[in-house]
C-alpha cells in the first residue's frame, strides 16, 4: 500500500520506463542523546510578535517525536500554550525561569540566555 501512495508522489514527471523505481528520501534517523549531555539554551524573544513575548527553547538534538513530547510536557506544567517549530519549542509569555527548573527537574542541561 506504501508503494501506491500517490500523495507521496506528488509533483513527479510521468515515466515510460517499466523498469523505473520511484525512491522517497528517508529522514536522517538523528541519534539520541542523554537528556543530561542536552545543552538547552531558554530565551525570550519579543521580535515579529506584535509585542507579544514568547520563551525560545533552543539546542535540542533528537527526533521530532521526542521534541513534541518534551513540548507538550513544558506546556503542560507551565500552564500555557505554545508550539513546537523550526526545532524549537515556543511558549506564550515569559516564563524562562519556570521553564529552566522545569527542564533541570528533567535531568536537561539548561541555562538562561538572555
Amino acid at each position: 500500500m506504501a508503494e501506491n501512495d500517490w500523495k507521496s508522489r506528488l509533483g513527479v514527471v510521468f515515466s515510460t520506463n517499466p523498469d523505473f523505481g520511484y525512491n522517497t528520501e528517508e529522514e536522517e534517523i538523528k541519534e539520541k542523546i542523554p537528556a543530561s549531555r542536552q545543552k538547552l539554551i531558554v530565551s525570550l524573544e519579543k521580535r515579529n510578535r506584535g509585542g507579544k513575548k514568547v520563551t525560545i527553547v533552543s539546542g535540542f538534538s533528537g527526533g521530532e517525536k521526542e521534541l513534541e513530547e518534551l513540548g507538550r510536557d513544558v506546556k503542560t506544567k507551565c500552564g500555557t500554550g505554545g508550539t513546537v517549530k523550526d526545532g524549537e519549542i515556543v511558549i506564550q509569555g515569559d516564563f524562562r525561569d519556570r521553564v529552566v527548573s522545569i527542564l533541570c527537574s528533567m535531568n536537561y542541561n539548561a541555562k538562561r540566555g538572555n
